[in-house]
């Protein structure tokens, strides 16, 4: 099992990137797949038209989201934190993923860059 630690930064308030990664609806607008998200701990969400999915543990109002990310039957738990800070015209996010298995670590990596964090990032930023 790998880890990856990633940062990033995009123009936009904790309250707006918060909202992008929470609202179903706003999820759906960037990524351009369906998205199944309820901000509540214990609920299961679904991104990308399910190519990712997993539960919801925690989140913070406009500073952290926690969760479970499902690789399969994988006995250790894959954990996502994301957390936001503002710097002024822009969020600070970083990220920390745990447990992912060796074999999916670089599509997972290359996936946070591209698609993940560069939709969100061209959503804001176009």
């Amino acid at each position: 099992m790998k880890e990856l630690r990633k940062y990033y930064r995009i123009k936009g308030t904790p309250n707006e990137i918060y909202a992008a990664l929470t609202n179903p609806f706003s999820i759906t607008l960037w990524t351009g797949g369906e998205a199944k998200m309820e901000e509540k701990p214990g609920t299961e969400f679904s991104l990308f038209d399910g190519d990712i999915e997993g539960m919801n543990l925690d989140f913070e109002k406009d500073s952290k989201i926690v969760q479970e990310w499902y690789f399969g039957n994988q006995e250790d738990k894959s954990i996502v934190t994301i957390t936001l800070r503002a710097d002024r015209i822009y969020t600070k996010i970083e990220l920390h993923h745990t447990n992912i298995p060796d074999e999916a670590h670089e599509d997972i990596a290359y996936g946070w860059d591209k698609y993940y964090f560069g939709g969100l990032k061209e959503f804001f930023e176009k």
